[in-house]
């Protein structure tokens, strides 16, 4: 994502607000009117599976039904705005595990945990240049995930050269457990067996 996305950019009110009690009509407006970085357009992303262009929904939904796991990649104070529950729901639903960008804002970042989802910041915010957009990105170290432990990412190009950058978090112990049970409800489900 390219520049300014605020929790109206990740999912749009207007005349979506009449599907948000069904997640999946909802989610079909994920990053509609967020920029994409790759080619300056909104809700026109590159499927890598398919190499074709298509809506960020569709091609969320085709990844998720290929089992392939995706992250969201953006700027600075992403998911500034309303506390917009959805806005962390729907990447989740989609078939979204991380969101890795320069900064968060607080209340959405605490939502994307609550939601079971990785809101990561790179250690050095010059990092967001070296992605491409064609890049395969790894999370790696997440058995031995810990507060205050930085998570090697490995960015690996298509023309196979392998990147090593690191990413931050905000995790604490009991959010960790969120993470780890797919999300907060649930661990407190978890906890009551």
């Amino acid at each position: 994502v390219k520049g300014k996305c605020t929790t109206d950019h990740i999912s749009a009110a207007g005349p979506w607000l009449k599907f948000r009690g069904h997640l999946d009509n909802i989610s079909n407006n994920l990053f509609l009117t967020a920029v994409n970085a790759e080619n300056g357009e909104m809700n026109k992303v590159r499927n890598h599976l398919t190499s074709k262009y298509d809506t960020v929904p569709q091609t969320a939904r085709h990844y998720k039904s290929k089992g392939v796991a995706w992250v969201a990649v953006g700027d600075e104070n992403y998911g500034e705005g309303s506390s917009r529950e959805h806005a962390a729901l729907e990447p989740r639903h989609l078939g979204g595990r991380a969101i890795i960008v320069k900064s968060f804002a607080r209340i959405h970042e605490t939502n994307l945990k609550k939601q079971g989802m990785l809101p990561l910041t790179f250690a050095d915010p010059n990092d967001y240049n070296k992605i491409e957009p064609t890049d395969r990105i790894s999370i790696v170290g997440l058995k031995d995930f810990a507060p205050e432990k930085p998570l090697k990412c490995i960015l690996k190009h298509a023309n196979g050269k392998e990147e090593q950058i690191w990413l931050s978090h905000s995790f604490n112990a009991a959010q960790i457990e969120w993470f780890k049970a797919g999300s907060a409800l649930n661990h407190m489900k978890a906890l009551k067996k």
